[in-house]
């Protein structure tokens, strides 16, 4: 028989290993854009000739890729901290801190799921692409939500896991 503290474990472990697998993912795309800003570089400084609309992979991939580090930040606790407030705290102090930053958090991914939810609608349904490659920019959103999906469930793991640390301080 699975117990709740097996099953909890099980579920974060989970959550943690798909925020560790989307964060590398991110960092594959933002090296992909790093490439390809390289190219263009040395394309135009050679010969004079740099890819065309390199600025349009450029916004699209590290919009995807700011969104893709986001749960993971969020589930190992490496979102910026302000130690003057948790440098004399004591463990209630900081796991009530952590609730708190957790159920923000968790606040936020879900507007933020909701409205770039309405937006990725609004650009499917008016068909706007980019200048010069004509990528739709409703593409762009797909990650971005997968990620913001991530982010409410890594917020969530968070905001309990903290509760269970205030429990026991």
């Amino acid at each position: 028989m699975v117990t709740n503290t097996q099953s909890w474990t099980r579920a974060y472990a989970l959550v943690h290993r798909l925020c560790e697998i989307w964060a590398l993912a991110g960092g594959v795309l933002l090296l992909a854009v790093v490439l390809v800003n390289a190219y263009s570089i040395t394309a135009d400084i050679l010969f004079g000739i740099p890819l065309t609309g390199d600025f349009e992979l450029t916004e699209m991939g590290i919009a995807i890729a700011i969104f893709s580090f986001l749960p993971y930040c969020q589930i190992t606790g490496s979102n910026v901290s302000a130690d003057i407030f948790t440098m004399r705290a004591g463990r209630l102090a900081l796991a009530l801190m952590g609730l708190l930053a957790g159920l923000l958090a968790l606040a936020f991914s879900l507007i933020l799921l909701w409205r770039m939810s309405a937006g990725l609608q609004d650009y499917i349904t008016y068909e706007e692409v980019t200048a010069i490659f004509s990528i739709p920019i409703w593409i762009g959103f797909i990650p971005a939500l997968v990620s913001l999906c991530l982010l409410v469930a890594a917020s969530l793991m968070t905001a309990i896991d903290c509760m269970k640390t205030r429990r026991r301080a």
